[in-house]
Formats: C-alpha cells, structure tokens, sequence
C-alpha cells in the first residue's frame, strides 16, 4: 500500500473529503489536499536501501474551528504508524474564507 492511499484510509476514518495536489469538486467546509514531498532511502546495508522514507503535506482547510478537526487527524494519524514531522498554521485566507493549516507526515517502510 502506498502512503497516499494509506492517508486516503485515514482521512476517510475521519469523515474529510481528499484529493492528491488540487480539490476539483465543490470546496466543503473542511477538506483535506495531500501534496507529496519526498521520498528518500536513509538506511543503507551491503550497498543497499533498506529504508523507503515518504513523506507528504497535508493542507487541512476549515471554515470556522478547525481545532477539532485537526485534533482528530493527528490522532488518526498517529495512531496509523505515521510520525508527524511539522504542523504549522499557515494563516487564513480572507478570499476563500478557510483556515488553512499544513501537517507534514512521513511513513517508514522496511524494503
């Protein structure tokens, strides 16, 4: 399984709407944009990579309180096996009226 559609299963355990890079339905009142990162191999043995690290920002945008909403990702999330390596409120946006607020999240898997 690979670590976008791993977050598609969490992010459906907590009712958000997802897509990969851009939101093409009709904007909700809280959505989730998954925007990969990088992957990388940081352990090597014989010459060989052990580790495949993927990593991918999830832009989390809320009409209103979004504190709920992300308490109950991160938990989500946490409790699927990712480690949460940044969150940050990136600011809300007067246009569109949405909180936006970014986690990044990576995932380990053994080669």
């Amino acid at each position: 399984m690979s670590i976008l559609s791993e977050l598609m299963v969490v992010a459906a355990a907590v009712d958000l709407p997802t897509e990969t890079a851009a939101f093409t339905e009709p904007a909700p009142d809280c959505y989730l944009i998954l925007t990969p990162i990088v992957d990388t191999y940081p352990l090597f043995g014989d010459n060989a990579p052990l580790v495949d690290v993927n990593e991918v920002r999830l832009s989390l945008y809320c009409r209103g309180n979004y504190l709920e909403t992300k308490a109950a990702l991160e938990t989500e999330l946490l409790s699927a096996g990712f480690t949460i390596t940044d969150r940050r409120y990136i600011g809300y946006e007067s246009d569109t009226k949405y909180h936006h607020i970014a986690i990044d999240v990576a995932k380990h898997y053994n080669i």
